[in-house]
């Protein structure tokens, strides 16, 4: 059996773009599966299918052969590639598998201090989970292997939602190795896998940011459970993490318990309203975080999207003594790096105040981006000076 696309999807395959809709389809079988897809009988890839969803084909290989031996030898490459890191950090976190960015579509695998949690984002690999857990345990031999299938793209593949251990045990809160900080993570009950590995690298530089500029005050806003402010409270008089959940801030304060940090307060608000808020009362920060969640999930939400990390911008712009840093993210794969450098500018123009930009980062290393698949680089991060 195979997938047979029209010249549309034939032309995306060969150019190495891994997805292909169901409006490029020419013949299909009918159950999801690893198939080979082909145009007027020539080979191009292997793909996992599914019937009945918009984005039909997710190509994960080039080469004739085996789909579910291809599918293996992916992911072996990909842990390969993460081996001396798992050696050099034991007891660190880490994403192990990143989806398309590792040729394994529909799978994510990160690693917490020898614990693996699994998300599984396609039909065609939920029906092999039992086989993806026995190689995972088999490369890797972990302390225990979590099935956290609870996000919602998985209803547009037509799976259930759930959460369950596939092997061994997973405690309800793990700790992490993250530099000179001990992270939080919450495999069961937390958000993605249980932590923000993305932003790992970041997380670092603005420690190190920290160090060297020792800000007297420092403000983390969509702090959910302080990983940016654990880094910066090592080096500062006192750092807020501002959320809406509760049940985050409870975290980070443990967290800084187990980090030793008495500077550390967390405030439960409605970001928007408290930047609103505190802007009024004008500079009072030496750093400013802001790390939000994605305001454009779909195309159709950017324009709203825009002007929302906008008004965020602007106003944590204002909070800023001279001086000051400003480090503000993306997520929002649709707001691209060049129109998230255009609302910076309109927020600093806005705001009236001139910023230097000293750097322009984006997601760690071990979550690569294809240049062939742009939407595997999502993440934007940019590090902002006052210097009026």
């Amino acid at each position: 059996m195979f997938v047979e696309v029209d010249e549309r999807g034939a032309k995306r395959l060969l150019a190495r773009h891994p997805w292909v809709w169901q409006g490029m389809l020419r013949r299909a079988p009918q159950d999801p599966g690893f198939y080979p897809v082909t145009h007027r009988g020539r080979f191009l890839a292997l793909a996992l299918f599914n019937p009945g969803t918009e984005l039909a084909v997710r190509a994960y290989a080039w080469e004739e052969a085996d789909p579910w031996a291809a599918w293996l030898k992916n992911l072996r490459a990909a842990l390969q590639r993460r081996e001396a890191d798992r050696a050099a950090r034991p007891q660190g976190g880490r994403r192990l598998v990143h989806a398309e960015g590792d040729f394994l579509p529909g799978l994510v695998v990160d690693e917490y201090a020898g614990h693996l949690v699994v998300q599984i984002g396609a039909a065609a690999l939920e029906a092999r989970r039992a086989a993806l857990v026995e190689a995972l345990v088999e490369a890797l031999g972990p302390r225990g292997v979590l099935l956290k299938n609870d996000a919602r793209g998985r209803r547009q593949e037509g799976l259930p939602l759930y959460v369950e251990a596939a092997y061994g045990e997973v405690p309800e809160r793990l700790w992490v190795e993250e530099g000179p900080v001990w992270l939080p993570v919450r495999p069961w009950q937390g958000q993605k896998t249980g932590a923000f590995l993305d932003q790992r690298e970041n997380r670092l530089f603005a420690g190190s940011l920290a160090e060297r500029i020792r800000p007297a005050r420092a403000l983390d806003v969509f702090g959910y459970q302080g990983g940016f402010a654990l880094h910066v409270a090592r080096h500062a008089g006192e750092v807020w993490v501002v959320d809406a959940s509760e049940a985050a801030l409870r975290v980070a304060k443990e967290a800084a318990e187990k980090n030793r940090l008495s500077n550390l307060r967390t405030l439960e608000a409605n970001a928007f309203d408290f930047l609103k808020r505190e802007a009024r009362r004008g500079p009072a920060y030496d750093l400013v975080v802001l790390d939000p969640p994605s305001f454009a999930r779909k195309r159709a939400d950017l324009e709203r999207a825009y002007a929302a990390y906008k008004e965020i911008n602007l106003r944590a712009m204002r909070l800023l003594r001279p001086g000051g840093y400003l480090l503000t993210a993306s997520c929002s794969h649709h707001l691209g790096e060049e129109a998230f450098l255009a609302m910076l500018k309109e927020a600093a123009g806005d705001a009236r105040r001139a910023f230097r930009l000293v750097a322009r980062r984006g997601q760690a290393a071990d979550h690569p981006v294809l240049v062939n698949v742009p939407e595997t680089g999502y993440l934007k991060f940019a590090v902002l000076e006052a210097v009026d």
